[in-house]
């Protein structure tokens, strides 16, 4: 089986830590983490993650401005992106669709869930 590798950008260090946890327990894969979307670049520049878990609330480089970064760059276009986010409105759900994100997972989740929720996302249950 190959080795999965996600990336986990928000700017909560509870949260990273939780998310990877239940990531690299639950499931086995590995993980990189990124408080900032700056961060996240830099990491980007040596690393190639096989999807990418975004907060979109983040202290300056948002997830917005950092999921656009990525588009423009055809280096990490291909990168699946999945939102980490509490504006789950009907609104920003179809903004979201819009944007072409991979899938979006709500805040709070139920972190026992949340590898089973990714790997549907991503197409990962083999």
């Amino acid at each position: 089986m190959i080795e999965k590798q996600i990336l986990i950008v928000d700017d909560q260090e509870h949260l990273r830590e939780l998310v990877q946890l239940c990531l690299e327990d639950l499931a086995g894969w590995n993980t990189l983490a990124a408080a900032s979307g700056q961060e996240c670049l830099e990491i980007l520049q040596t690393e190639r993650p096989n999807a990418i878990l975004l907060d979109l609330s983040m202290p300056g480089m948002d997830g917005f401005a950092l999921y656009d970064r990525l588009r423009s760059d055809p280096i990490t276009r291909s990168i699946p992106v999945i939102l980490l986010t509490a504006r789950v409105l009907s609104s920003d759900m179809a903004n979201f669709a819009e944007m072409g994100v991979a899938g979006v997972i709500p805040k709070p989740f139920e972190a026992t869930t949340l590898p089973g929720k990714v790997a549907e996302i991503l197409g990962w249950n083999d």
